[in-house]
């Protein structure tokens, strides 16, 4: 394909996508690579990537990021898990939390002890068995690896953050590695006549700017791997009928909740995100069943505090560009594909974007082969979270919008329909390979969504009803007396 060795990277666009990656690049390849990034201040940032999940935590450690400075200067809270309202019926209220839950047994999950501990009478919840889960609705918060004398898990978390911060952090922190910062707008893109691939870019003040490899950061425009090189898209609507946000934040209140609040509404969800100066929300809808209008006055409804902005209405399309490598050009960020943010996946794939481009980094040209797996490994990605998301919608049992009842009836991808099953009928749920989300995370949805398998595991057989109950007993008092031990979320944001 192209011989030349690669020197110059070109990242056009900045924002949470393009920091990221600049940030990653500069600490990982900036001896070797030039790196530049051209951003402009004209150019307004969607911004609704308010919440994470815990592997930031590894990529903030990765570049050497402080996590001080990082809490500070972005306004963080912590983050514990994601709590979900009236996903299943009205009235339901359960969390995907962080980390462990329960205790860790050789070839069987801990959750096949619960179901036989369910079906001999014991009425505890699933959440009793989490740290993360009963630190979150108390309010609390240490850094805690593991239960003390014990080999329980301990605390797993991430954050809530200003993303327009967290952008202004690593553009400081990535131009201090030596990579160079453009302010400028875009005009013009420009293709080599014989390869196809981008040869240069040219600024509205007529600047010209060549690379090598270029990695489009423009969000939803997708000024270079679509409007430039025609990549295509592959259409995840049909299965995630919302196509519309409206965002606005709001005062802070008093008690800073570590966790986010999903809360579902009659044509889709709500989200609250406490950050330290104010509370980040959204209503994510369907415009088949709702209105902007309506969409308005209900999430303007539902606010904590008095708006500190107008509302702003964010038309999407959930989906994935065909390829996120496409001959020179690497999309990061929303240029590559949006899915709503139900699991706070839209950071998490920039960040693993920018490595999955680290790892198959080309060096001597580009090469068909690094291409090939870095798009067969990022549409396996997209794929499983698709079948994530499309859960919590296909899994619902409400009767009282058609919105809902459309969601019930709708033919879901065979691989979401035959893990669904497995579960429904043993109770066994397994993680693909690298699969963001875990067997736990999978089983607290269905679970809270209230698919309660049939059957259990006979491992959880090798204990006796006695034992089982003990168990139970010993390890809700175990976790309970461990939280009850922790220091409050606002006492720990206040140390720092």
């Amino acid at each position: 394909m192209h011989n030349n060795k690669i020197q110059k990277v070109v990242i056009v666009g900045g924002g949470t996508a393009g920091w990221i990656t600049a940030a990653l690049m500069a600490k990982t390849l900036g001896k070797t690579v030039d790196i530049t990034l051209v951003e402009s201040d004209e150019i307004g940032t969607i911004g609704v990537g308010e919440a994470t999940i815990p592997p930031l935590i590894h990529l903030n450690n990765a570049i050497g990021l402080d996590e001080k400075i990082f809490i500070q200067e972005t306004k963080a809270t912590i983050k514990l898990g994601i709590e979900f309202d009236n996903w299943g019926k009205l009235g339901d209220s359960y969390m995907h939390a962080f980390g462990g839950i329960g205790k860790n047994f050789p070839f069987c999950d801990f959750h096949h002890f619960w179901l036989k501990a369910k079906q001999g009478g014991n009425t505890s919840n699933y959440w009793d068995y989490s740290v993360n889960y009963q630190a979150a609705k108390k309010n609390k918060f240490k850094k805690l690896s593991g239960i003390e004398g014990t080999n329980l898990p301990g605390v797993e978390y991430a954050y809530h953050f200003d993303a327009g911060l967290y952008a202004k952090l690593l553009s400081t922190f990535s131009q201090s590695m030596g990579v160079n910062r453009i302010e400028g707008i875009v005009n013009q893109v420009n293709l080599n006549d014989n390869s196809g691939f981008v040869k240069n870019i040219v600024l509205e003040a007529g600047r010209i700017i060549e690379g090598d490899l270029f990695v489009d950061c423009t969000g939803l425009k997708a000024l270079l791997i679509e409007q430039t090189l025609s990549t295509g898209f592959e259409d995840y609507s049909h299965w995630l009928p919302c196509d519309r946000a409206i965002v606005v934040p709001c005062e802070s209140v008093e008690s800073l909740t570590p966790y986010t609040r999903s809360t579902a509404h009659e044509s889709g969800w709500q989200w609250r995100i406490p950050l330290q100066h104010r509370i980040g929300n959204g209503l994510v809808y369907s415009s088949k069943y709702m209105t902007d209008e309506q969409a308005k006055d209900k999430l303007l409804s539902h606010l904590d505090g008095k708006p500190l902005a107008e509302p702003k209405v964010i038309p999407f399309k959930t989906g994935v560009r065909r390829k996120q490598w496409n001959k020179n050009v690497v999309a990061i960020g929303l240029s590559n594909g949006f899915f709503e943010p139900l699991e706070s996946t839209n950071i998490h794939l920039i960040q693993t974007a920018a490595i999955r481009l680290v790892k198959l980094f080309p060096h001597s040209g580009i090469k068909s082969m690094e291409v090939t797996e870095f798009n067969r490994q990022s549409k396996i990605e997209s794929k499983q979270m698709r079948d994530f998301i499309i859960l919590h919608y296909k899994l619902n049992q409400r009767d009282d919008s058609d919105f809902w009842r459309a969601c019930q009836r709708m033919e879901v991808p065979d691989t979401l329909t035959k893990k669904m099953a497995l579960f429904a009928q043993s109770g066994k749920v397994f993680r693909e390979q690298d699969e963001l989300f875990t067997e736990i995370a999978w089983q607290q949805v269905m679970i809270g969504q209230n698919l309660i398998p049939q059957d259990y595991h006979p491992i959880a057989n090798s204990l006796s009803d006695e034992q089982i109950f003990d168990l139970m007993k010993n390890l809700k008092i175990l976790i309970d007396r461990t939280v009850d031990n922790l220091a409050s979320h606002k006492i720990f944001l206040e140390a720092l």
